[in-house]
């Protein structure tokens, strides 16, 4: 009776509960801000580019994505990006999926960038004991150089394409556009939903900071404050309550999230990671800059087979296990964030933000994306991205 006792806490302590709380928080509060019509405001106010061009139109696509994932996830960031793309395109009378896929391509590194670009960030943060500061300081500056350097290879990728967007810009103009574009004025409720937003981020900003000064456990305040601010919310428009439980909050995907965080300490409690993690360092060797490679490769390569939360539950026990060998983790933790980020644009299934995209675009304007018009753009970006962040991780000494 005890064994089973044990077993069970440990499955719970390895099933990420607090990560599961932290998601719900969350999801809440982005459910208020689609409901305020915020994206399709903030959408609207970046777009209203004087003189547009081409280059300013992807330049502007592209940033904008990652910074909307790097506020809010890559799928909510996504599903906005493609309604505002869509509409420009469908202005100028040119295809859309060129600009889609740069956008897809933004988002996945830019949820790279912060603790709530992607789950597999607050899980790793969770797991590795990493703050909202360390992800601003090493990983924030990994994405967004690796970021301007794909906009500079999509530019000469899509340079076609581009040209055709010009062309018809001359023709159409771009004041007609904008016009075209909604806007949403910035009303009381909005303003409301903008100001726990932003005290959200500012609180998970300073979190360190603030669980130093009421000494509180590492984390404490960034798992809680989604949490308390989507209490905040639930009071304020409570005739609204239900409906952000029931319909913005994703209760299967973090069933199967659950799920899958258990069946994964799982296997760390059996041994089984540790075993793995002894036969790498085995192939490997001692060398730290080989094994960060090693890690950062086989997550790259594994999220653009699979979807990278099932695969970066599947390495943190192995990640882990490397510490009886009396290894630095430090730089194996942010070689499974990256790559499980930069990976995920190699092929349309690596990356949750690419299928909800491609969905779209196939519902709403019946354009099918066959394998391989993805895959080479997606592998010249995983590969030259993905190299960036191995050069930074073995070079830079903040990282070890």
């Amino acid at each position: 009776m005890m064994t089973r006792t044990i077993d069970l806490e440990h499955l719970i302590s390895f099933a990420s509960l607090e990560v599961i709380l932290f998601l719900i928080g969350m999801m809440i509060i982005i459910g208020l801000l689609k409901d305020e019509g915020f994206f399709a405001w903030i959408v609207a106010l970046i777009l209203r580019i004087p003189n547009l061009t081409a280059k300013k139109f992807v330049f502007s696509i592209s940033v904008f994505s990652a910074l909307l994932a790097c506020a809010v996830d890559e799928v909510t960031s996504i599903i906005f990006m493609v309604a505002a793309i869509l509409e420009i395109c469908d202005y100028f009378e040119v295809d859309p999926l060129p600009f889609i896929i740069i956008s897809v391509l933004a988002t996945n590194i830019g949820s790279a960038a912060t603790v709530l670009g992607n789950p597999i960030g607050i899980l790793i943060a969770s797991k590795a004991g990493l703050t909202f500061e360390d992800f601003i300081f090493k990983s924030f500056p990994v994405a967004f150089i690796s970021l301007f350097v794909v906009i500079a290879v999509v530019m000469f990728w899509y340079r076609k394409s581009m040209d055709k967007l010009d062309a018809h810009i001359k023709e159409f103009g771009s004041n007609e556009m904008l016009i075209k574009l909604i806007s949403i004025p910035a009303e009381k409720s909005l303003k409301i939903s903008l100001a726990i937003f932003a005290g959200t981020l500012i609180v998970i900003s300073f979190h360190h900071r603030l669980e130093i000064l009421w000494k509180l456990d590492l984390n404490t305040v960034l798992l809680v404050m989604p949490l308390f601010s989507s209490g905040i919310i639930m009071i304020w428009r409570r005739a609204k309550a239900r409906d952000f439980i029931e319909k913005d909050v994703e209760w299967w995907t973090l069933l199967f999230f659950l799920l899958l965080f258990a069946q994964a300490g799982t296997l760390k409690y059996t041994g089984a990671t540790d075993v793995l993690a002894q036969r790498i360092v085995g192939i490997t060797g001692h060398s730290p800059h080989i094994l960060t490679g090693a890690i950062l490769w086989m997550s790259t390569i594994g999220s653009s087979l699979l979807d990278n939360v099932v695969l970066v539950a599947a390495f943190i026990p192995i990640v882990q296990g490397f510490q009886s060998l009396n290894l630095n983790l430090q730089p194996l933790w942010w070689a499974l964030l990256l790559g499980g980020c930069f990976g995920g644009n190699i092929t349309v299934v690596g990356s949750t933000a690419n299928i909800v995209a491609l969905g779209i675009l196939e519902k709403e304007k019946r354009i099918h994306v066959n394998f391989f018009r993805w895959f080479w753009i997606g592998l010249t970006v995983g590969v030259i991205t993905t190299c960036i962040a191995w050069l930074l991780l073995v070079t830079l000494p903040i990282y070890h």
